[in-house]
């Protein structure tokens, strides 16, 4: 393992750009020099790092041969291209904006499948999956040795910082005109968001799915294979500024056993049991390391089911801490 690396975070300025920032401090990330890039008005800001004020680049200006990893938490289109120079300047890639998926590029989740790493050549492309997608994963990767998946249906309840920056101000704002008594004038969202929740996140295709809904499946279908065709997720927008709620009703092939699920939840890292209660995003995900995972009961009439509560920290756990993570597995073993 190399004493330090020199690494670049696309979209620094964006949420889970300065997660991904502060966590690389917080877990003393083998960083030589940091180069931090945004594109349009975000470049020429400022972000703290190890007690220096550090400035965004433009990133049409840099040349990834400079650095031998890069995080991408830009927009698809951004990543698209800049991925693709990275990849030429021998520089590895950990995308988060989705855009790798498409391009076949691995799915990787530290909890699910780590060993795929073993199988790619450097420069390697790595896509981490969205936050939703990565707090089911570590779920049912905990579960995996004592629960047969054969149907899974997940409802994911998200929160205003899904939608960036932008969702956090556009909730913020609309919040404020309501209590204000002012006229409310939607501009991200179509209709009143603010103390309401909208069945959908994003706009849906011809057969009404979402693309945050199939980027879910997809990338929990590249992590556990044998949910190809047997999974359906739901997103849904709630008013709340960050963290994610997540309900999962899983069908197995055998009876369950509450207690060996229990045990399994309990022994796994980063997941955190809540018994005889619920979590909730404010309560006890926000600002934490781990998924928080309540309200485990069998069906009602079906013993071979499963149904269970998530609530997490989609910016800190489900995105950044999850593609730093894979950083550190990749400097380990692989740079």
């Amino acid at each position: 393992m190399p004493e330090t690396i020199d690494i670049a975070v696309v979209g620094a300025t964006g949420l889970v750009g300065e997660a991904l920032v502060e966590l690389l401090e917080e877990r003393d990330f083998p960083v030589g020099t940091l180069y931090l890039l945004a594109t349009g008005e975000s470049a020429g800001k400022s972000v703290a790092f190890r007690g220096r004020n550090l400035r965004v680049g433009k990133l049409s200006d840099f040349d990834f041969a400079k650095v031998r990893m890069a995080f991408l938490s830009t927009t698809a289109d951004a990543a698209v291209e800049c991925s693709g120079l990275a990849l030429a300047a021998g520089c590895s890639v950990i995308d988060l904006s989705g855009a790798a998926l498409a391009e076949q590029a691995v799915v990787a989740l530290p909890a699910a499948n780590a060993d795929v790493l073993e199988s790619l050549s450097l420069p390697a492309r790595i896509a981490a999956p969205c936050a939703p997608a990565a707090e089911v994963a570590e779920v049912l990767a905990a579960l995996r040795d004592v629960l047969d998946v054969r149907q899974l249906s997940v409802t994911a309840c998200l929160s205003a910082s899904a939608l960036g920056r932008e969702g956090v101000q556009e909730l913020a704002r609309q919040t404020a005109e309501l209590l204000n008594a002012r006229p409310l004038e939607p501009k991200l969202v179509d209709r009143q968001y603010a103390f309401n929740m909208l069945a959908q996140v994003g706009v849906v295709d011809e057969q009404g799915h979402s693309a945050l809904e199939r980027r879910m499946a997809a990338e929990l279908s590249s992590l556990f294979p044998a949910l190809e065709g047997a999974l359906d997720v739901t997103c849904a927008l709630a008013p709340v500024f960050f963290g994610d709620a997540l309900m999962l009703s899983i069908t197995a092939g055998a009876p369950l056993s509450l207690d060996a699920l229990q045990a399994a939840l309990d022994a796994a890292p980063g997941i955190e049991r809540v018994d005889d209660d619920y979590p909730t995003v404010i309560g006890d995900a926000q600002g934490q390391d781990s998924v928080y995972v309540g309200r485990l009961r069998l069906g009602l009439t079906n013993s071979c089911k499963l149904n269970l509560w998530i609530a997490s920290d989609n910016v800190r756990k489900g995105a950044a801490l999850n593609a730093v993570n894979l950083g550190e597995l990749l400097i380990k073993h692989y740079l």
